[in-house]
């Protein structure tokens, strides 16, 4: 059920990892690929470490035991149920069970072995009262999202499934393969405990080939900087849309999110739909590049747009943005209406993309000041902050799906991972500009998008009231990153006409969401209002991929269609690689 939008958006530490009804599922590539992208920006716990991550931070603990000690009764209820719930596991008379799509306990032996049926009602029982203490507790929202996280980490870690000598799983592993299931996985313990970011591999590093079976849609480079390649892709239809389309990726990740495997990519989706595609693919910055900062990716984004118009002969263009790309981008079209030149730009696209981030979720009740500060610090003296960073800490958001589920296939089971594109992707990491990562996060502490004039973009201060282009707006109703309250905010934030598109799927699958898929739909209505849950009450839900629909909606503002090119670049600007280019290999 929606949260209204004065409420923070609970994450999957809201969760009770282990209930009965809703327990978290976990065992495919799938589900862990709701969670592994997200916003880059605002990861400032990545200069802690781990095991920060186990332990909420000293103020948090103290109001949360302080809250408990206020309500004696409560917590002498809470562990008289304890008490009488492990009575009940032990004397074989509890009828706790997990959830029926928590994989982690699927093998019979967790339900039809005794020692074993005890030891999942044991943790299950725990781990109920510890929520139902928290809720007791009754913190505010910033220290609840605190608590739940710590105890989300604490609860899935101790689950019996994760114990070697006692998963069934495990055990049958050493037994068919007569040990050597646990020699294969003590030497992929052992290799990815040498190498960030210190979590069991999700994919294997030879799974996919970037440009062979990812990042494969056929084009060229067509304009170079220091700071990001433009690839333009190659028309499959005779006629064009008039108007170019510029993709604008998220910094922190490799821009093929958008090109994935053949059939599941959303550029090759475009260009089979008539559409001229552009893609910025951004430089690994390092260490020589630590000044790179919000200033030097907006201008990245103009002079993308200045190429795209050299080639096509087009004074206009439409950008589609992703995740911290949106970000960019939305500060961009401030920028050019404060100057007075937005009409350079015919229609906007942000995707997972929050602009404001009034209780955004885990990640923003997880910052205070000392961890902002640790973050930039630590990213101003290594000149960047580094993507295996992030992932870790993206890994720990989803411990069940992104952590233990591959400990138990990887370590116990001494199997390698399934290969799977997303997270084949996510694996291939980037760093961000340290001035760029203090930029972010300081746009985001301050919430400064939602306040006109405090945020400034190449000189000009920043209100996203004055951008008057017409905006496409999607969000993922199961994401866990970005909830989708946050991206609906911003079609108050923004000025002109918007049209907000929720689809049923996480994070990532709301993006890579090829048509064809029986279970996809999305919602949309015919207006946006003030209130999502009033939005979402009124909209509409529509079988298949939201693809499509941008498509549609592209085309309404889009011009008239001209002959394709034959030939790729133009007016001066010459095919310098072939895609996917260079420095989509940058490590």
């Amino acid at each position: 059920m929606a949260q209204p939008a004065t409420e923070p958006a609970r994450t999957a530490s809201a969760v009770p990892p282990g209930s009965p009804d809703t327990a978290p599922v976990a065992g495919t590539p799938e589900q862990a690929a709701e969670a592994v992208m997200g916003l880059d920006m605002l990861l400032v716990d990545a200069a802690r470490g781990p095991l920060r991550r186990l332990v909420p931070p000293a103020g948090t603990a103290l109001r949360f035991g302080g809250a408990l000690a206020r309500k004696p009764d409560k917590v002498a209820r809470r562990g008289g149920e304890l008490v009488r719930e492990l009575g009940k596991v032990v004397a074989g008379r509890s009828e706790l069970a997990p959830g029926p799509k928590d994989k982690r306990f699927a093998d019979p032996a967790w339900s039809g072995n005794p020692l074993l049926k005890r030891a999942v009602q044991a943790h299950l029982v725990t781990a109920r009262v510890a929520w139902e203490l928290i809720e007791d507790a009754d913190l505010d929202w910033q220290d609840d999202e605190r608590i739940r996280f710590t105890a989300t980490n604490l609860v899935d870690a101790l689950a019996p499934s994760n114990v070697p000598g006692l998963n069934p799983v495990s055990l049958k592993a050493v037994i068919d393969t007569g040990g050597a299931s646990a020699l294969k996985g003590l030497r992929r313990l052992i290799r990815d405990l040498a190498n960030p970011p210190r979590v069991p591999t999700m994919v294997e590093p030879d799974a996919f080939t970037v440009g062979e079976d990812l990042a494969a849609t056929p084009g060229a480079v067509v304009f170079r900087s220091d700071v990001f390649e433009l690839i333009q892709y190659r028309p499959t239809t005779e006629t064009v849309r008039s108007l170019p389309l510029l993709m604008v990726p998220p910094t922190i990740n490799k821009f093929y999110v958008a090109d994935m495997a053949p059939g599941r990519s959303i550029v090759e989706h475009y260009v089979s739909s008539g559409q001229q595609v552009f893609m910025i693919s951004w430089r690994n910055p390092d260490e020589r590049h630590a000044e790179w900062g919000m200033d030097t990716y907006g201008q990245a984004v103009l002079d993308a747009m200045d190429a795209v118009e050299r080639v096509t002969g087009n004074e206009r263009v439409a950008v589609q943005s992703f995740c911290s790309g949106g970000i960019i981008t939305a500060m961009v079209l401030a920028h050019l209406a404060a100057i007075g030149r937005q009409d350079r730009v015919a229609a906007a696209s942000y995707a997972v993309t929050v602009l404001d981030w009034a209780r955004a979720g885990t990640i923003s009740a997880l910052m205070d000041e000392e961890a902002v500060q640790a973050a930039t610090e630590k990213s101003r003296k290594k000149g960047y902050l580094d993507g295996a960073q992030l992932a870790e800490v993206f890994a720990w958001l989803r411990p069940n799906d992104l952590v233990w589920n591959y400990w138990v296939n990887n370590y116990l089971q001494g199997k390698p991972p399934p290969n799977f594109d997303i997270l084949f992707w996510n694996a291939d990491t980037t760093r961000m500009a340290a001035a760029l990562h203090r930029d972010f996060i300081g746009v985001a502490v301050g919430n400064s998008l939602t306040e006109p004039g405090t945020a400034t973009m190449l000189g000009t201060p920043v209100d996203l009231s004055k951008v008057a282009v017409d905006s496409y707006i999607t969000a993922g109703i199961a994401d866990h990153i970005c909830p989708w309250q946050s991206c609906y905010r911003s079609t108050q934030l923004l000025g002109g006409e918007s049209r907000f598109v929720l689809s049923t799927n996480g994070h990532i699958a709301s993006l890579v969401n090829p048509p064809g898929n029986p279970k996809s739909t999305f919602r949309v209505a015919g207006s946006t209002p003030a209130d999502p849950d009033r939005w979402l009450q009124q909209a509409e839900t529509v079988k298949g991929s939201w693809w499509p629909d941008f498509m549609s909606w592209l085309g309404e503002r889009s011009g008239e269609e001209v002959p394709a090119p034959r030939e790729l670049g133009g007016n001066g600007l010459e095919v310098l690689a072939e895609a996917p280019g260079t420095y989509v290999f940058d490590k």
